[in-house]
């Protein structure tokens, strides 16, 4: 624009109508999971050492209450933070602190409900404030109501000497429109209480287990425990040291860590440390903003999602000084790598992913190991993987051996047409599914009994001891699954006659 232009120019007043921009802000994109954390951030931020979630989703007017025993603030703070916008995202911060654009507290809140009341208390003063958006459409004015009357908030009376509570009522997204039903909108916010449950547990984890005086949070009377996804307490897990990436904005730490193997682990830990998507979506990368985990399990276009690598979990820390540069969104749901950190993520992905590999295909590789006699031979044809039983295999080969003639030519058919009608699309299917879900059938006692009298004394003459024999069956199926079964019946056949004069 040349200069007598815009001496020319008049300025026009644009202040947004505030009850069109605040209905838009209900529509960010959160979830009651994401708004939720968000809330909690604002707690967590205000050291607060126990955190209360409350609902009455019952009564004629269901709530919902967020409760701390944080700072609290006073009066003045408390109309600074129910102001949409109360803080520039390009200030600095303290480091623990969890904000980032100042909407949180009121996005999240509306994106629930149409009523948000905020109580807080400090240095033994109360205040209380309200945005009610029925009364912004009515008015279109940017004002709330600021008042210290405390009787009318539900759960104020559980306010200690200090702390905020933060209240949502008119649950109109919350309750899926349900309003005539009571039984049946109370039944589908519960669900969704209960589905957000896990989503807490696992962002919150590290202040929930670690440092000196670690956060509980609490949902309607009872303690949530944190979801590690990283298993770092269990014996079975792995991980490496951490490596560093100092930039402009700060220092990016990584980590990686593999999973025990699931037969390694409890079916029930198992199942929720995959949560309700499974492993095979829950690997990759978890990324934390000042330990609040804001991006879980994805390769963030750096590797696909394979069985063989659903074992690997890489965690990333970022100080909050990188908001910018790694453009967090206002729900802290997602982030974007600055280049240097993809071309290191890159280099991490390409290393690191060999470690789960091998825990998988640790097994076939033992195939070859001659003492393992494996029912199924792997071989490698025209540049594909063959399974095939295996004919020598002690016990169809000594099996064969007691065929009449005549019938030796048929048994190698069965067992050819075995091989030939292995289900291979099915157990793809199935391993890209859920792998740690398919188990081989069980057998009898007296499979297992002509099977070791085929496989023992073949074991024996090629040199192995008890305790050799012992370790091979041990890590051989049907044995392993049936150990107490095997191990009778191998201790019956390797008894010394001696023991018995």
């Amino acid at each position: 624009m040349k200069l007598a232009d815009a001496a020319a120019a008049r300025k026009a007043d644009a202040t947004p109508h505030a009850s069109a921009l605040i209905e838009s802000m209900r529509d960010i994109g959160y979830s009651l999971d994401t708004a939720l954390a968000d809330i909690i951030d604002n707690s967590i931020t205000a050291r607060a050492g126990r955190i209360d979630i409350l609902s009455d989703t019952t009564s004629e007017m269901p709530a919902i209450g967020i409760l701390d025993n944080g700072f609290g603030m006073t009066e003045a703070q408390l109309v600074e933070a129910m102001r949409p916008g109360s803080r520039n995202p390009l200030d600095d911060r303290d480091e623990n602190d969890l904000g980032r654009f100042g909407l949180g507290l009121k996005s999240a809140s509306f994106s629930q409900c149409r009523r948000l009341t905020v109580l807080t208390r400090r240095d033994g003063q109360s205040w209380c404030a309200v945005w009610d958006l029925d009364e912004v459409a009515r008015t279109n004015q940017w004002t709330i109501s600021v008042h210290r009357d405390l009787s009318v908030v539900p759960w104020s009376d559980r306010l200690g000497e200090s702390g905020t509570l933060v209240v949502w009522q008119e649950l109109d997204r919350l309750s899926g429109g349900i309003t005539r039903d009571s039984a049946r909108r109370a039944d589908h916010m519960n669900r969704a209480i209960a589905q957000a449950e896990r989503h807490l547990r696992l962002v919150f984890h590290r202040f929930m287990e670690e440092g000196a005086k670690p956060v509980s949070i609490w949902l309607n009377g009872r303690r949530l425990q944190p979801i590690d996804p990283f298993a770092r307490k269990h014996p079975g897990h792995q991980e490496d040291p951490e490596d560093r990436l100092q930039l402009a904005g700060g220092m990016v730490t990584f980590q990686c860590f593999t999973l025990p193997h699931h037969k390694a682990m409890a079916k029930q830990e198992w199942d929720e440390l995959g949560g309700p998507e499974g492993h095979l979506r829950s690997q990759g990368f978890y990324i934390y903003r000042g330990r609040r985990l804001i991006i879980t399990g994805s390769w963030l276009g750096l590797a696909r999602q394979t069985e063989l690598t659903k074992l690997c979990r890489i965690r990333v820390d970022i100080p909050n000084t990188m908001d910018a540069s790694w453009k967090i969104d206002v729900k802290k749901a997602s982030a974007q790598l600055p280049p240097a950190v993809r071309d290191r993520m890159r280099h991490i992905v390409e290393r690191f992913s060999q470690t789960s590999k091998r825990t998988y295909q640790r097994r076939g590789q033992r195939l070859v190991d001659e003492h393992r006699m494996p029912v199924w031979q792997r071989m490698q044809k025209d540049g594909v993987i063959v399974f095939r039983p295996d004919p020598d295999h002690p016990a169809f080969a000594s099996f064969s051996e007691s065929l009449p003639a005549e019938f030796r030519q048929g048994f190698a058919n069965c067992l050819s047409l075995i091989g030939a009608s292995l289900p291979v699309e099915a157990l793809h299917a199935d391993f890209a599914g859920s792998a740690e879900e398919i188990r081989a059938d069980e057998v009898d006692a007296d499979t297992i009994r002509q099977t070791l009298e085929a496989m023992v004394p073949r074991l024996i003459d090629q040199g192995c001891d008890r305790e050799q024999i012992v370790t091979v069956l041990r890590q051989l199926e049907p044995f392993r699954s049936a150990w107490n079964v095997t191990e009778e019946l191998l201790d019956e056949m390797m008894k010394d006659p001696a023991d018995d004069d």
